[in-house]
């Protein structure tokens, strides 16, 4: 009988997988692109901008879970029988919003519809999200015991198990395609969550608007803590996310950089977070937040507001905070500034706020990966 064991014993390190494609690399290999970015009523645009990705020749596209439109094993399903070559990656949904056994069963569907192309991204998310669903709030612990949970039904073990994910007599997934289990990456911003991807993940989904220099700090302690849990470090990967916004108006570009800013930064307590790892002085986060359209929300501002709307808010931030953690301008700044993030460490850039089908001029510019 297996057992996933509680974080606390001695953790085991299996080696991470990544399916070996059966076919030649894609041009952009180290670019993948979210599909459907920020809220979306209609689902079905995703289908087209996924086979945009494919064209150009990126190499994953993300899926962001949303409750309502964004249900990510509908989209990847989807996605992966419109698409031949590319990646498909969830950035990110999360453990306990499905029962262990489902997520499994989800991602080995996944994997067996693509012919093991399929990428699980997990994230930890906050504490009100967590009380709003009536549901514990996640811990290092239950992160850990539940990628080995969901990892060793993957590979087809039967667990039993007893700990901070839960109670489970006996789990096994009932059918098992002969592919390989899907990478688990996890969403990490701080110190704690980036060594417990390096423990017990196959790659860490870095947040947006960090720096090339966060980024370079992040992947360092990604990678030393998987040192010294004696795992293979060049197996484990770095996904950086970049808000990319190429040959955009002004009013554009503020609602594709600066506005989606704003959601990240008006949360507390995350917003902090961002700042700190970025090394920058959290005094604004106050201005963003006494903002009368912010004063007193509760929750995330793009649940209420539209980018457009957004707009405005955004420039009570620094400028120097959206023109050093993201890539905006020209097509050719934007390729750049993308280099300047792979040039700090990220084993792959995610690129957010712009759609595939208006990637093309920018990818222009860059040597094929």
């Amino acid at each position: 009988m297996t057992h996933a064991e509680p974080a606390h014993a001695a953790p085991a390190h299996p080696e991470p997988e990544h399916p070996a494609p059966a076919h030649a690399e894609p041009a952009h290999a180290r670019l993948g692109a979210y599909v459907l970015p920020g809220r979306v009523d209609d689902p079905r645009p995703a289908i087209g901008q996924a086979r945009a990705a494919e064209h150009l020749g990126l190499g994953t596209v993300w899926i962001s879970e949303r409750f309502g439109t964004k249900d990510v094993g509908v989209l990847a399903g989807a996605i992966g029988q419109s698409t031949s070559t590319i990646r498909v990656g969830t950035a990110i949904t999360h453990f306990t919003t499905r029962h262990h056994l489902t997520l499994a069963s989800m991602a080995m569907t996944l994997q067996a519809l693509t012919g093991g192309r399929f990428v699980l991204g997990v994230g930890r998310s906050v504490p009100p999200l967590w009380r709003s669903l009536g549901l514990a709030p996640m811990t290092n612990a239950v992160l850990a015991d539940s990628a080995d949970i969901v990892r060793k039904l993957c590979h087809g073990e039967k667990v039993t198990y007893d700990g901070p994910a839960g109670t489970y007599r006996s789990l096994r997934l009932g059918d098992r395609a002969d592919i390989p289990a899907p990478p688990i990456a996890l969403a990490a911003i701080g110190p704690r969550s980036l060594e417990l991807a390096g423990r017990h993940f196959d790659g860490v989904i870095l947040h947006p608007f960090l720096t090339p220099d966060a980024v370079s700090r992040s992947g360092d302690r990604v990678r030393a803590a998987a040192i010294a849990a004696g795992r293979d470090v060049d197996a484990i990967r770095v996904y950086a996310t970049v808000v990319v916004a190429p040959d955009l108006t002004t009013a554009e570009e503020e609602a594709v950089v600066a506005a989606r800013a704003v959601t990240y930064f008006q949360i507390p307590e995350f917003g902090e977070r961002l700042a700190e790892v970025n090394g920058w002085d959290p005094a604004p986060l106050a201005d963003l937040r006494a903002h009368p359209k912010l004063a007193g929300l509760r929750g995330s501002a793009d649940n209420v507001f539209t980018r457009g709307e957004l707009a405005e808010v955004s420039r009570t931030l620094p400028a120097e905070w959206l023109e050093t953690a993201a890539a905006a301008g020209t097509a050719s700044e934007c390729a750049t500034r993308l280099d300047d993030y792979l040039a700090a460490g990220a084993d792959e850039l995610i690129l957010h706020g712009s759609t595939p089908e208006l990637l093309g001029p920018m990818l222009q510019h860059r040597p094929m990966l």
